[in-house]
C-alpha cells in the first residue's frame, strides 16, 4: 500500500448527514428504555412473583448478550441489506420485546422477551452507530457520542411517565404501552436512514486515523484490536453492573425512599438519581467524543475512565448518604457513558469505516461478556454482605483501563498507523 498522509483532499459532505444523524439519535432514544428502564421493574416483578433477584436478572442479562453478540451478524446486514431495512427489523422487535414481557407469567417468559428485544435493539443501536461513523469520519467522537447520547439518556423523559403507570397500572400495562410506543417510532424513523456516498465524506486532521479499510479477518490479527477489547470489557462492566443493580444497591443502602426536596418539586431518591443519571449518561456521549476529537482519543480515555474508577470508590464510601448516593452515581453514569463514542470511533480510526459494522460488532461483544459478570454482583454481595467489595472491583477494572489507554494502547496505535505507511504532522501523533 502506497504512503498517505493526514493532509489529502477531503472530499464534501453533505448537509444530508446532519438529517442522517438526527434520525439515527431518534431511533436510539425509541430504543433505550429495554435496557434503562430495566431496573424500575426488577422489585416489581420480584413483589409479584416472589422470584429471587438473581433470577430476575438472569434476563437482563440475556438482553445484553444477545444485543452485543450478535451485533457482527448485525453488522453483515447493514452491508448486504442497508440500515434502513436493519432498524426496521429492529424496531419490531424491540416492540415486539415489551409486549411479551407483559404478558410473561413465568421467568421463562421474560427470557423470551429479553431476547426479541436484544435482537431488535441491537440492530438499532449497531446500525445507527455504523452510520454515524461513516458519515463522520472527521468529527467521529462528536457524531457517534450524540448517537449514543440518545440511547443514554433516551429515557429521561420516560423513567418518571413508566415509573408514574407501574404505580397507578401494574408493570404489565407499562410493559405493553410503551413498548408499542417505542416500537412504531423507530418503525417511522427507520425509512428516513439511508449510507453516504463515496463522496459524501471528509476525513479528520486532529487524530490518529487511517485511510486504510481493514477486513474483520485482517483487524482480529492485530494486536490493537484486543488490547481495545480488555479495555472495553474492564470499563463497560462497571457502569453495566450500575445500570442493572442501582434500584436494587439503593435499597440495600437504604437511601431509596429517601425524598430529594428542591423547593420547586420533591421525589424519591431512586427516581430522582435515575433521572440524572440517564441526563449525565447522555451529556457524556458527545461531550467527551467532542474532546476526543480535540485532544486524542487515548488522552480522553484516561481522564474519563479515571473518573468512573474514583467515583465507585466513592459511592462505595459515603452510597448510605443519599445527596452522596445521588451525586455520586450521577458522577459514575458521566464517566461511563463515554466508553460508546471512544471505542467506536477509535475502532473506526484504527481500522476503517468499509468494514466497520462487523469490526465493532465483535469489539462491542465485550459489553456482553461484561453482562456475564451483573449477576456475579449479587453472588458477591451476598458472600461479603456489602456492595463495597463489588464497588471496589468494578473501580479497579477502570483503573487498569485508564493505565492501559497511555502507556500500552497510545504508542501501540503510533506504531500500528506508522505500518500502514501512513505519515502524520506532529501535531497530531502529539495531540
Amino acid at each position: 500500500m502506497s504512503a498517505q498522509t493526514l493532509t489529502a483532499p477531503p472530499a464534501s459532505p453533505t448537509a444530508n448527514r446532519w438529517a442522517q444523524l438526527v434520525t439515527g439519535m431518534v431511533c436510539m432514544v425509541a430504543a433505550a428504555n429495554i435496557q434503562y428502564s430495566w431496573t424500575l421493574f426488577v422489585p416489581e416483578i420480584q413483589e409479584t412473583h416472589g422470584w429471587t433477584r438473581a433470577a430476575i436478572q438472569v434476563a437482563f442479562t440475556i438482553f445484553v448478550v444477545v444485543q452485543t453478540w450478535a451485533s457482527p451478524i448485525v453488522g453483515y446486514f447493514i452491508d448486504r441489506y442497508g440500515p434502513r431495512n436493519v432498524v426496521l427489523f429492529g424496531g419490531l422487535l424491540t416492540g415486539t420485546s415489551w409486549v411479551i414481557d407483559s404478558y410473561a407469567t413465568s421467568l421463562t417468559g421474560f427470557y423470551v422477551g429479553a431476547v426479541a428485544g436484544g435482537i431488535g435493539v441491537g440492530c438499532v443501536y449497531a446500525t445507527c452507530i455504523n452510520n454515524a461513523l461513516k458519515w463522520f469520519p472527521d468529527r467521529r467522537g462528536l457524531a457517534v457520542g450524540m448517537t449514543a447520547a440518545g440511547y443514554g439518556s433516551g429515557t429521561a423523559l420516560t423513567i418518571l411517565p413508566i415509573a408514574a403507570v407501574i404505580e397507578s397500572s401494574g408493570y404489565q400495562t407499562a410493559f405493553f404501552w410503551f413498548g408499542l410506543l417505542q416500537g412504531a417510532v423507530i418503525l417511522v424513523a427507520s425509512f428516513g436512514l439511508k449510507a453516504p456516498g463515496k463522496n459524501e465524506v471528509q476525513f479528520s486532521s486532529s487524530v490518529l486515523q487511517s485511510r486504510r479499510d481493514y477486513t474483520l479477518k485482517e483487524a482480529l490479527q492485530t494486536k490493537v484490536f484486543w488490547v481495545m477489547l480488555l479495555m472495553f470489557t474492564c470499563t463497560v462492566t462497571g457502569g453495566l453492573m450500575a445500570v442493572a443493580q442501582l434500584g436494587v444497591i439503593a435499597s440495600d443502602l437504604g437511601v431509596k425512599e429517601f425524598e430529594v426536596n428542591l423547593y420547586f418539586f420533591a421525589m424519591a431518591a431512586l427516581p430522582f438519581a435515575l433521572m440524572l443519571d440517564r441526563i449525565l449518561n447522555g451529556v457524556s456521549r458527545p461531550l467527551f467524543g467532542w474532546v476526543s476529537d480535540k485532544i486524542g482519543r487515548e488522552k480522553t480515555m484516561f481522564v474519563a475512565f479515571s473518573m468512573e474508577g474514583i467515583g465507585i470508590v466513592a459511592l462505595a464510601y459515603f452510597g448510605h448518604n443519599p445527596w452522596a448516593f445521588i451525586f455520586l452515581s450521577g458522577m459514575v453514569f458521566l464517566a461511563w457513558g463515554e466508553v460508546y463514542s471512544l471505542f467506536s470511533a477509535t475502532a473506526a480510526d484504527t481500522f476503517g469505516s468499509a468494514h466497520i459494522g462487523k469490526i465493532y460488532g465483535v469489539l462491542y461483544c465485550a459489553k456482553g461478556v461484561a453482562a456475564l459478570l451483573v449477576p456475579m454482583a449479587n453472588v458477591l454481595m451476598e458472600m461479603t454482605g456489602t456492595w463495597s467489595s463489588v464497588l471496589y472491583t468494578v473501580a479497579c477494572m477502570d483503573i487498569l483501563a485508564a493505565v492501559l489507554a497511555i502507556t500500552v494502547l497510545r504508542p501501540m496505535l503510533v506504531r500500528h498507523h506508522e505500518g500502514n505507511g501512513v505519515e502524520y504532522t506532529s501535531k497530531v501523533v502529539h495531540a
